[in-house]
């Protein structure tokens, strides 16, 4: 079911997707920015990164005009139409390890990517 906005798309079904880690980090930079009651999580691939494309991340208090909206595990998600043809299918999860904790991204689009685990190919 999608319903058009003044300024941007929501449907109720998420090509991406948080796990349940990642929306409690995700949360978690939420309040701590006490970001706006509209806020959520841009999910965005970007030109660059030594595989060809990179992710990026970012908490913004509304959605921009083209974008998509999204919810997973309570997060909206706001996803650019550049960036949704390559996260389709994309689980996104938080890791700590003993060498540090960050997000890593499960893309299924993805046909390689290099150590640092944040640029990828397709």
């Amino acid at each position: 079911m999608q319903t058009e906005t003044t300024s941007h798309t929501e449907t109720s079904t998420s090509p991406v997707s948080l796990s349940p880690t990642a929306a409690t980090e995700v949360l978690r930079y939420i309040d701590e920015q006490g970001a706006a009651e509209t806020a959520g999580l841009r999910v965005g691939v970007l030109p660059g990164g030594c595989s060809g494309f990179q992710y990026g991340l970012n908490i913004e208090d509304e959605a921009g005009e083209d974008d998509m909206v999204f919810e997973s595990a309570g997060i909206r998600l706001f996803v650019d139409p550049f960036s949704l043809q390559y996260l389709n299918g994309t689980e996104i999860d938080y890791v700590s390890t003993f060498q540090g904790s960050g997000f890593t991204f499960n893309n299924p689009n993805s046909s390689g990517g290099c150590g640092c685990g944040s640029s990828f190919t397709v």
